[in-house]
């Protein structure tokens, strides 16, 4: 009799080991391989954790108490802290915008409102245009929030606008516009003396970061260049925060950026900008993957495919 071919089902070795058992993993380490690997957001999904993280952050920062009389003696650390090493020119900068009508009150509606428009708009770009970088970019996003709250609780600050006696303007009530949660009537719906990190900052810095490193259009990345600055000037000339306080924003941003490598193996910009497709799909019951159809050779047609078009997952960034 001739010899005997002995084919075995796709994710089994010769032996009848799965490929987990092969590798000498476990299933719980096939886990986090899996949490970690890159996948198509849905946008159900996004959009209902988008909702809840934020109402999550706002409970959190607003759950935090109030500590007014640590706020003030921070805000006087800081303050002195500027002077001494000759770069407390906050009050200045607030003090001359707010003489130009017209220039302050475009600030304190930046201020209100881009912080929320732009950041929405590159989670949405990053949706639409770099599914396989997406989730890399918003746990950047959510990270550094994350690590504000931090902040915010351990460091009670008040903003300049709210410092006894540092001679800054509240623009927004002298100019009678809602450039702030925490003026006018809307203070009590808001901690005021959640100043130090800067999420104006730490975010606007992520917008600025995802679009230089991504878009391709030259004027998109002078604009990610130029958006970080004018919210800088913008929290200062509002009398918002202190320059330190953007100092912290970034902080946050760069761990962030740093846990994030290290939970995806690379930076979110080297990610591949789509996923290859799924590989060892359907599943059969109990989670068990079905045998994938096999070509005249034995090698699946899936591979097959994979080898025979250029794989998305090694296109560059910025594509």
């Amino acid at each position: 009799m001739g010899e005997t071919n002995v084919s075995t089902r796709e994710g089994r070795t010769a032996a009848g080991t799965s490929p987990l058992e092969a590798e000498g993993t476990r299933p719980a380490g096939a886990f986090v391989r899996r949490l970690r690997t890159p996948r198509r957001p849905r946008i159900w999904y996004e959009l209902a954790l988008i909702a809840v993280s934020y109402w999550l952050y706002s409970l959190v920062r607003n759950a935090v108490p109030e500590q007014q009389a640590a706020a003030m003696q921070n805000a006087d650390w800081i303050w002195q802290a500027e002077q001494a090493i000759g770069l407390a020119f906050e009050r200045g900068v607030n003090q001359a915008v707010n003489s130009v009508t017209w220039l302050v009150v475009g600030m304190n509606y930046y201020y209100a409102t881009l912080h929320f428009i732009v950041t929405i708009a590159v989670l949405v770009w990053l949706y639409r245009r770099h599914p396989g970088r997406y989730a890399a970019m918003r746990t950047v996003l959510f990270v550094t929030t994350g690590l504000a709250l931090v902040g915010f609780y351990f460091f009670p600050l008040a903003p300049p606008r709210l410092f006894e006696g540092g001679g800054f303007v509240d623009t927004v009530l002298v100019h009678e516009t809602w450039g702030s949660m925490a003026s006018g009537d809307l203070k009590h719906m808001t901690n005021q003396y959640a100043a130090m990190p800067s999420m104006h900052i730490g975010w606007s810095l992520w917008c600025g970061l995802a679009l230089f490193t991504l878009a391709r259009v030259p004027w998109v990345k002078v604009l990610a260049v130029l958006y970080p600055l004018a919210t800088l000037v913008v929290i200062i000339a509002t009398a918002n925060h202190f320059w330190l306080d953007a100092i912290g924003g970034l902080l946050c941003l760069m761990a962030a950026l740093a846990l994030t490598r290290v939970w995806y193996g690379r930076a979110p910009h080297r990610l591949p900008r789509r996923m290859a497709a799924v590989r060892g799909r359907p599943q059969g019951a109990r989670g068990t993957a079905r045998p994938a159809p096999t070509g005249p050779q034995g090698t699946s047609e899936a591979a097959a495919a994979e080898s025979a078009r250029p794989a998305l997952e090694d296109e560059p960034a910025g594509r």
